[in-house]
This record gives structure tokens, C-alpha cells and sequence, in this order.
């Protein structure tokens, strides 16, 4: 018998099951590339387009778990010495987390853990995990791969347009009673001739290039692995070989690289002094590639038009977090990976991995980040361990 421990986010604060406003959602066929779907053996636990990410959901592992004689741990109290996923821990083969509500594997909590075989997480994005630490220890780190992608991709979009279009204070006016157009518009641009720039196009930065390519703007991009010559030609790509290079041309930024050791806070003030003027910098990758006193700090001189956030560091914010206070922001709580849609796939990816691992058959090289003892799979083709 293996004890799982889920680490899963709050149920809503109206209770659980929330009302939904859909009966169902739409059925894709395969990932853009000819990724084969999540394809766990049997019947998900949950509705797909039920709400699974959040503690009474549990992903929809129960049954499964429990018909097969494992024990599954559900809790959303993830922080500090005293909390439920601390005392659970030590006894743990398998740790389930998300990236919008992370159980932070640090070294040091890898160490008390010292039944855990399994990392997993739900999502895309395995950073919460010390990578090396888990290797050190051959606990393999799996995620599900593509899962969200286009969810997150979508949300970059919706985050460009609001920035740009300066659709955040107008929606306050309207809201608050108001009416005065000469303040909406005041810093409101069309988005149609800009220069677009990507720093990373893996499956989500990608997948924005596709999507923002029929809005007529200029597209770049910088990535560790340089896309082909004939994907350049096809969207109109110019590649830049630094961030710097691409930061000195473009009118809106994305991040969308992983976060490691090389990659930490890579948008300082040294950086973005080489930003354009009036820039916008959207983050839907991880909060950390952020000095968040620099983020602040480019907004108030004017540096940044805007930064669009959807994620931060720690997760969950304080209250007093400087970016919920910053102007010119339009931020959400890392929720871009996590939309219904997105749930039923990651939810279905995680049984399928849980199924592989539980009953020592191979998992799918596209979910792996760790294994063996040292990066795998998409791990290896993603992160380093320095």
C-alpha cells in the first residue's frame, strides 16, 4: 500500500460544489504536435468540467486510490513546521502539488521525507521541486505535460489586450458610476503594429506566437532551443540569440522560460535598463524570474507601461505583497493553468502517472523531469540543475 499526499488549494469560499455555468466543455482531440492525450485506465473519478484542483475535487483520485488499497492524504495547509502536509511527510511515497498552490520540496524537506519515490505535479511546472535534491535521492519528478499549455497561452492574450487597451481602470470607472472616456483612453494603444517578444517558446510561448500572429504585430523570440527555419518563415519570426537583444526592440515582453538557478530573477534592474521605453512585461511563467522590487520600481519611473501577473512568489501571496498595490498592473492569482478545461486534463494525467508508477509500468517520457537520478524527458530538454 502507498500513501499519497494531494496538496490541492482551498474549496470556494461559497462551498463546494460551486455552481457551474456549463454543463460540459469541449472535447479536443489531441495537443497541437500530435501529443496523445492523458489516457488513464478507467473512468476519471470527476465530471470532466468539474472543479478537481481544489481539495473536496481531490483530482477525482479517491476512488481509484482506495479500490486499489492505497491511502490518499487531501489537504490545502501546506506551510510551516506545524501544517498537515509537514506532518504527513515522513510517511509519504508519493506528493502530488500544483504550481498555483505549490508544497515547496525543498532540500530540506526532501531529506524528512524519507519514504517519497514520487514527486508529482499537477500541471505544468516543476520548480517548487528542488530538482537536484531529488535526484540526489532518485525520486523521480513528473508532470503532465501540455495539460494546460493553451490554457495559459490564452490567458497571455487576454493579459496583452487588458494591458494595452488599458482595460483594467476603464472596467474600474464603469464599475464605480463613472463616465470619462478622456481617462480610459488616456493610456489605451491599438495593439496592431507592435513589436511582440517571447523569452522561451516552448509549447506555451509558442503557442502565443500562433495566436497573436493574426493581430498583425511584429514577432520575436529567444529561446534555448531555436525553432526551425521554416516555423520562422511561417509566422514571421525574427529570433534574437539574448533577452537583452530582444527586450531593446519590443513594445510587449513575455515571459515564458522555466525558472532554475540561471534563470532567477533575470528581470532585474540591470535588465530592464535595456528594456523599451513604455514596455509592457507579461508573467504567466514563474514569479521568481522577477526581482519583484524591480518590477515595482520600472513601473513607478515609467520604464514599464504595465505588467500583466499571473504569477508571484511565495504562493500564496501576503496581503502585503508590493505587487497587489503596484500601478499600472493587471494581476490574478495563478490561475491562467487552471481553468476547468484545463483541470479535466490535468486531473486525467495524473491518474494515468499515479496508475504507471503504482503498478511499475513505465511512465510517458513527456511527462518525466526527473528520473534515473538525473533530468529526463522534458526535463532535460527544459531545465538545468545550475
Amino acid at each position: 500500500m502507498a500513501k499519497v499526499l494531494c496538496v490541492l488549494y482551498p474549496d470556494p469560499a461559497t462551498g463546494y460544489p460551486p455552481r457551474y455555468v456549463r454543463d460540459d466543455i469541449p472535447v479536443i482531440a489531441a495537443y497541437p504536435g500530435g501529443q496523445r492525450l492523458p489516457s488513464p485506465q478507467g473512468e476519471p473519478g470527476i465530471k470532466p468540467g468539474a472543479l478537481a484542483g481544489c481539495v473536496s475535487g481531490e483530482l477525482g483520485l479517491r476512488p481509484y486510490l482506495e479500490a486499489h488499497g492505497h491511502e490518499l492524504v487531501v489537504t490545502s495547509d501546506k506551510d510551516g513546521a506545524g501544517s498537515i502536509f509537514e506532518q504527513h511527510l515522513p510517511d509519504a511515497d508519493v506528493v502530488i502539488s500544483q504550481p498555483f498552490w505549490p508544497a515547496y520540496l525543498t532540500r530540506e524537506r526532501i531529506a524528512k521525507a524519507r519514504k517519497l519515490k514520487l514527486a508529482l505535479t499537477a500541471g505544468i511546472g516543476s520548480d517548487h521541486v528542488d530538482l537536484q535534491a531529488a535526484a540526489e535521492r532518485g525520486i523521480v519528478v513528473a508532470e503532465e505535460t501540455f495539460s494546460n499549455s493553451i490554457s495559459v497561452a490564452e490567458h497571455v492574450v487576454m493579459t496583452v489586450l487588458a494591458l494595452v487597451r488599458n482595460f483594467v481602470p476603464a472596467q474600474r470607472i464603469a464599475v464605480d458610476g463613472g463616465w470619462n472616456i478622456a481617462d480610459c483612453v488616456s493610456r489605451s494603444y491599438d495593439l496592431e503594429g507592435m513589436h511582440f517578444g517571447t523569452i522561451g517558446a516552448g509549447r506555451i510561448g509558442l503557442a502565443v506566437l500562433r495566436r497573436l500572429k493574426p493581430f498583425d504585430v511584429h514577432l520575436h523570440y529567444t529561446s534555448r532551443h531555436r525553432l526551425s527555419s521554416g516555423l520562422e518563415r511561417e509566422l514571421g519570426l525574427v529570433y534574437h540569440p539574448t533577452p537583452q537583444s530582444l527586450v531593446r526592440v519590443c513594445d510587449v515582453i513575455n515571459l515564458q522560460c522555466p525558472l532554475y538557478p540561471a534563470t532567477e530573477r533575470m528581470f532585474d534592474d540591470e535588465m530592464f535598463s535595456h528594456v523599451k521605453p513604455g514596455a509592457y512585461l507579461i508573467n504567466t511563467a514563474r514569479g521568481r524570474l522577477c526581482d519583484t522590487d524591480a518590477v515595482v520600481r520600472a513601473l513607478e519611473s515609467g520604464r514599464l507601461a504595465g505588467y500583466g501577473g499571473d504569477v508571484w512568489f511565495p504562493q500564496p501571496a501576503p496581503a502585503d505583497h508590493p505587487w497587489r498595490r503596484m500601478p499600472n498592473a493587471a494581476m490574478t492569482p495563478h490561475i491562467s493553468g487552471t481553468s476547468l478545461s484545463a483541470q479535466a486534463r490535468y486531473a486525467a494525467g495524473t491518474l494515468e502517472i499515479l496508475q504507471c508508477f503504482l503498478e511499475g509500468r513505465p511512465i510517458r517520457p513527456e511527462y518525466l523531469i526527473v528520473d534515473g537520478g538525473k533530468l529526463a524527458g522534458t526535463g532535460a530538454a527544459s531545465y538545468n540543475l545550475t
